[in-house]
């Protein structure tokens, strides 16, 4: 259902700390602009953990108003909380957004049977197409194959963001459940071998920089052009790191902000890039002609 190159569009905020409007629906134009086939917003990359309640349906309805039905809006919806996430999948329901972004929740550490439990619940009371998000780095638990190939019998759970980082996890669910559950990458540097496995594209933390590039990269996989994506898998694999050389979206944002789309700020507990990341970044976005 979902597929392609997705963005986890990141939240720009003005230097008084507020959801910069602005600049957010002009990044979401530079995305479609640049082929980019479908909008998460509120993700991790979009500080969803700090932005708080009201902020969390603005930056959602703003995003879905912009985008107007020319790609699909997946909204990140997860919380920690079963409740809350129903609540906040409801009112982006309300709001017309496309599908759900639900994050395996954080912090509690549940069981797997827990795991599954909050999920179920979500999808028996929102009717819409719901990925589930599977970040053992971010929440401190790896949602099993054996949970996701359980809650594959849902109808409405449509797809899995995996950032396990594990391509036998990847591959056991597409050959368990591959049928049921479309795959999604959520990690860069990882798009191209999950893809080679049956993955059905990625939710992209690099794509906030270089949609046209990671978009050429994933059509040349969805084509089964083989050979020009593993060269543009390897050509991005340095810019796809230095993503990653501070906790994201610091240096996504960063990036961006030198690109001129929009200031760097982000919110504590999270601050701007030392002296020294950022040297080293700036020598990166220098060899990919970015700055």
């Amino acid at each position: 259902m979902f597929q392609g190159s997705m963005v986890a569009l990141s939240t720009p905020f003005d230097a008084e700390g507020r959801f910069d409007e602005e600049s957010y629906r002009q990044l979401i134009e530079f995305q479609i602009e640049n082929g980019t086939d479908v909008i998460v917003p509120c993700g991790t990359t979009g500080e969803s953990a700090t932005l708080d309640f009201d902020e969390h349906g603005y930056v959602i309805k703003t995003c879905i108003d912009q985008v107007n039905k020319r790609i699909p809006v997946i909204a990140g919806t997860g919380a920690n909380s079963t409740s809350e996430a129903l609540h906040l999948s409801n009112r982006a329901k309300d709001m017309g957004a496309d599908g759900l972004l639900l994050v395996c929740p954080y912090y509690n550490k549940p069981s797997q049977e827990g795991v599954y439990q909050h999920y179920k619940m979500l999808a028996e009371s929102v009717a819409l197409p719901q990925v589930l998000y599977n970040v053992p780095g971010r929440t401190g638990i790896n949602m099993t194959a054996d949970t996701t190939c359980r809650l594959a019998e849902f109808d409405n759970i449509v797809a899995i963001k995996e950032a396990a980082g594990s391509l036998t996890q990847v591959s056991e669910i597409l050959a368990r459940a591959g049928d049921k559950i479309d795959v999604i990458s959520g990690d860069d540097f990882l798009t191209f071998p999950m893809m080679a496995c049956g993955a059905k594209g990625v939710i992209s933390v690099s794509a906030n920089a270089i949609p046209a590039e990671v978009k050429a990269m994933v059509k040349a996989t969805q084509d089964g052009d083989y050979e020009t994506a593993r060269e543009m898998h390897l050509k991005l694999l340095a810019f796809h790191t230095a993503m990653f050389i501070e906790s994201n979206p610091v240096p996504v944002k960063k990036t961006v902000a030198l690109m001129g789309k929009c200031r760097a700020d982000v919110r504590l507990p999270l601050v701007e890039m030392s002296s020294t990341t950022l040297e080293k970044l700036q020598g990166v976005l220098k060899q990919y002609a970015l700055i």
